[in-house]
């Protein structure tokens, strides 16, 4: 296992390399959980997560060597990135396995530094076993992204940065994937200040870590499925576990629903632009997961590196689950004036309509009627109640998406 001497060398090796990200006073979020919330925006390190800390320790110790030889590594996609920048950095080869449904944005931002991309396997463990021949067959140096000493070291840092500006910590909440990021930051955290809490938080869709740790003993899932895909590791490595056992006080987990909830939360109230991996922290404290009251907490938001078509379906689902946008299917009868009459509706109770649909060919429908789907914006609860009530009072059928 690593010590502190370990990390504090790592943060010399980084040093000119990564950004000293900010760490900032969340005043709505301390406001709603009555605590002192402080994020560390990890999501604004250069390749959008706190990856490049350890992939860059990893090549910066490499032999000459071993540098000639080149790298190989299996990522969901934030390792690959900070792997991509530091092989270019020392101008070595390098090449990265992804899982098949790593979101576009991450295999551009690896390819972007000049890797190669191998698509394969359907989540990271695949990926990882494929990355794996790879390297055997072409004699190739392996980079794990969590389960590698170095790794672990340059992810510490993290920590080292929070501690130098931040006095008096009660807690940090830390995502947990493979456990590479809260198994360097806990054992700088354990050594500097021992008495500061380290929570771990996983996705239920992904939560192998925590039977594990719960279990005292490695528990595999037997599939993954969240849309924090930095975090959707399906095994659990022992090594890691270890160290998880020795230095983490508790795990708890959140799910798809509340980690959405926490990416729009962050865009909206923060301005900040959050992946899945990297809220899990936010969305434990919203959703109450654990007992935070008048403590101080740092929460890592570990990466920014979200697909624009999953951000673009959680600002969509959030906007209907919050009643500022409604969607209708109204059936009205198919004759001149009626969409008029209908639209004149929500005129008169101020709802926008930003979306219509009109189809009159459904089976569904009997002759001379026509289905109308139609999205609103809307004002809250109480105005989509009057939205409802009106149309009942007009005699239409209608049913919500």
């Amino acid at each position: 296992m690593i010590n502190i001497q370990d990390i504090q060398e790592a943060k010399q090796r980084l040093n000119g390399i990564v950004i000293k990200t900010p760490v900032a006073y969340a005043p709505i979020l301390s406001k709603k959980s009555d605590a002192d919330i402080y994020l560390k925006k990890e999501n604004l390190q250069l390749t959008g997560s706190f990856k490049l800390r350890g992939a860059f320790n990893k090549i910066a110790k490499l032999t000459q060597k071993e540098k000639q030889s080149g790298v190989v590594a299996a990522s969901a996609g934030n390792h690959a990135q900070g792997l991509a920048f530091s092989a270019k950095h020392f101008e070595i080869d390098a090449t990265i396995v992804m899982p098949e449904a790593t979101p576009l944005l991450k295999v551009n931002g690896v390819k972007s530094y000049g890797a190669n991309v191998i698509l394969h396997g359907m989540n990271f463990d695949e990926a990882y076993k494929y990355a794996n021949e790879l390297a055997s067959q072409e004699n190739l140096i392996f980079v794990h992204p969590f389960a590698d000493d170095d790794v672990i070291a340059g992810q510490g840092t993290l920590a080292l940065e929070i501690l130098d500006e931040i006095d008096n910590i009660d807690m940090i909440i830390v995502p947990i994937g493979g456990a590479g990021l809260i198994s360097g930051m806990a054992t700088a955290i354990k050594h500097i200040k021992p008495s500061i809490k380290i929570i771990g938080v996983v996705a239920s869709g992904a939560n192998a870590m925590k039977n594990s740790f719960e279990a005292k003993k490695q528990i595999n899932s037997k599939s993954v499925k969240t849309i924090a895909d930095g975090i959707a590791v399906r095994d659990v490595t022992p090594k890691m576990l270890d160290y998880v056992l020795d230095l983490v006080d508790d795990i708890i987990e959140v799910d798809d629903t509340e980690i959405a909830s926490a990416i729009l939360f962050l865009l909206e109230q923060h301005k900040l632009v959050v992946e899945g991996a990297g809220a899990t922290g936010v969305a434990a404290v919203m959703h109450n997961k654990i007992a935070i009251k008048g403590k101080k907490v740092v929460l890592p938001l570990s990466g920014g590196n979200i697909d624009v078509t999953m951000l673009a379906q959680i600002i969509e689902k959030g906007l209907v689950k919050s009643s500022r946008k409604m969607k209708l299917i109204i059936t009205l009868i198919d004759k001149p004036g009626s969409l008029k009459t209908l639209t004149e509706i929500f005129e008169k109770v101020g709802a926008n309509i930003v979306q219509i649909d009109y189809d009159r060919d459904s089976v569904s429908l009997a002759f001379g009627e026509a289905n109308i789907t139609i999205a609103m914006e809307t004002k809250g609860e109480m105005h989509q109640v009057s939205i409802r009530k009106e149309l009942n009072v007009a005699g239409y059928r209608f049913r919500e998406l």
